[in-house]
């Protein structure tokens, strides 16, 4: 009863803060840090401290999953320099440097115990960077880079973590066992993972029932992490593998209302856990401050000034070593300029000469399709190229969270300093939440950096649905064998079908939010042609995707409109 009462009133203040957070234009998880430091020291609130396997096991698998099933795999697959670059290059890095700057500090930490406090402060928790810039406007390759390194860099640093936590307690005997270690749990995530994706994507497909489809996903995130973590993998990867396949597959093998439903489903889940665990943050300082019961090695405020100063460390070694990865994107740029001329120059030489023979034709398709996918890649480079602007803010966006601090009370108890060591790292997380979020719209309205040109988006849905709707149309060509009947079918109600989708292009065009309604008593047969028209769309549109040559939010859109439509003919037809 008591649990029930706290979860009732946890529920309260995130919905509250939620709330009252958007109205103030501030991240919810920075406001939801501070109440909950507030709330810990007012006479009557329990001493908090929640056991780290609970926020590792528990927490962490579905959050990672749920922010993975919404990253399209175009825009990470086409960003995974800088994402791997951010998520495990840089994590290392920090990792290591960050620790010996705490080893040099803290005369009785061994070496790798040091790299171990550096792998638990490394990580940045994205989900309030995120925030921000969505509601700021953010370049959505910005966005993209940082939901891509906020479900990779966990990953990494929970594998340095327990790699670094083995070397302490002297369970690796030389550097090159440690490397392996680390390899094999990445090897063993990304199997793992794909086995399950493909095997839970398959069985919910077979499911008719949204509410079944539904159970079933939300288990999907701990059969990826239980069988990876046993067999000393990273459990987090195989759940971040797993999400993106799934999200992947979706449209092609989920139906619509289970899309529709899943969506909700899982934007619920996400809310309530991320923001809890930032309300958990703050509530646990007490508990953290209370632990140290040896200020004679290291006090409180000690422990506090040594976090303030692996904040400062944190945000010079993110700068230092974000140049390099701007420059190599602008090398990027320039490789994909010389892509596109170099498939220009094949296409026109096609097109100047005759095509003889089979291996020419696939020759100019495969030119033609490499063309398209790297104008897209060239395009969005221009458009959204991240300068040194972009930069800043990307140094700037490193805020520490929940894996921060859950990893920080996972370390053994033989581990020396451990409870100034925990609250060293509530200290790096609160401060980077609190100061770096806090700033962080100042600093991109401060910039000026813009996101998506709205009006272009709609311009290029316009352009979409109109390719998805000649797609479509040509269904009704044979309009018989589209409803599947041998009986003949009125024109009239074929006419319906047909201009039923230019009216939703045309809409498109005029940038209304007009739908296509029914007169309340539809026909059988125009429902099973309109749904043949959309079955042939969604076709098109997964073909354009496999292309490359619409954006990712784009395309999102229109499977949108496409699952919508889809609901409310299948809804009806019942």
């Amino acid at each position: 009863m008591e649990l029930g009462v706290y979860a009732v009133i946890a529920v309260a203040v995130i919905v509250g803060v939620a709330a009252f957070a958007r109205k103030l234009g501030v991240a919810a998880p920075i406001i939801l840090v501070i109440v909950g430091v507030v709330l810990s020291f007012l006479p009557g609130v329990p001493e908090i401290e929640v056991p780290p396997e609970i926020i590792l096991d528990g927490l962490l698998p579905p959050i990672l999953y749920a922010a993975a099933i919404s990253v399209p795999l175009t825009d990470f697959r086409r960003n995974l320099a800088p994402i791997a670059g951010l998520s495990i290059v840089l994590v290392v890095i920090t990792a290591f440097a960050s620790g010996f700057v705490l080893f040099t500090m803290l005369p009785d930490l061994s070496l790798a115990a040091a790299v171990a406090l550096g792998a638990i402060i490394s990580p940045p928790d994205a989900v309030a960077a995120t925030s921000i810039g969505r509601k700021l406007g953010l370049p959505p390759r910005l966005l993209t880079v940082l939901e891509g390194e906020g479900l990779v860099n966990d990953a990494t640093a929970l594998v340095l973590l327990r790699t670094a936590i083995a070397a302490a307690l002297g369970g690796l005997t030389t550097p090159w066992a440690g490397v392996v270690d680390f390899l094999s749990a990445v090897v063993i995530a990304a199997v793992i993972g794909l086995v399950v994706g493909f095997v839970s994507v398959w069985v919910r497909s077979k499911l008719n029932d949204p509410v079944l489809d539904t159970a079933l996903s939300v288990v999907v995130p701990f059969a990826a992490f239980a069988p990876t973590e046993a067999l000393h993998g990273s459990g987090v990867l195989a759940v971040v593998i797993a999400g993106l396949y799934t999200g992947h597959a979706a449209p092609q093998q989920f139906s619509a209302q289970a899309r529709i439903s899943d969506a909700i489903n899982w934007r619920t889940i996400q809310f309530l856990l991320e923001n809890g665990v930032f309300l958990l943050i703050g509530l646990e300082l007490r508990t953290l401050v209370g632990d140290v019961q040896n200020p004679e090695v290291l006090s409180v405020w000690n422990a506090i000034g040594i976090g303030l100063i692996a904040v400062v460390s944190l945000i010079v070694i993110r700068f230092v070593l974000i140049v390099p990865l701007i420059l190599g994107l602008r090398r990027r740029a320039e490789r994909a300029e010389r892509s596109v001329l170099r498939e220009w120059l094949m296409i026109s030489y096609f097109r100047d000469h005759p095509v003889r023979y089979r291996w020419q034709s696939l020759r100019k398709q495969r030119a033609e399709q490499r063309y398209l996918r790297h104008r897209t890649d060239l395009e969005e480079y221009r458009q959204e190229a991240i300068d040194w602007k972009g930069g800043v803010v990307l140094g700037w966006a490193g805020m520490r969270g929940v894996v921060t601090l859950a990893a920080a009370q996972s370390l053994p108890a033989g581990i020396p300093y451990r409870p100034q060591l925990i609250l060293i790292a509530f200290t790096v997380a609160f401060v980077s939440i609190v100061v770096q979020g806090g700033t962080l719209p100042g600093l991109i309205r401060l910039l000026g950096l813009q996101g998506a040109d709205a009006g272009e988006d709609r311009r290029l849905l316009a352009q979409l649905l109109d390719d998805l709707s000649e797609a479509g149309l040509a269904v009704l060509d044979d309009p018989e064998t589209a409803a599947s009947t041998t009986a003949p079918i009125d024109p009239e109600v074929v006419e319906r079908v047909r201009q039923s989708s230019y009216l939703r292009a045309e809409s498109a065009w005029e940038r209304t939010l007009r739908s296509d309604s029914e007169d309340g008593r539809p026909h059988h047969l125009y429902r099973t042609l309109r749904l043949a028209v959309v079955d042939a769309e969604r076709t098109r549109l997964l073909l354009e995707r496999a292309r490359g040559a619409y954006p990712s939010r784009v395309l999102t859109e229109a499977q949108s409109l496409l699952d919508l439509e889809e609901t409310r003919l299948r809804s009806r037809a019942r």
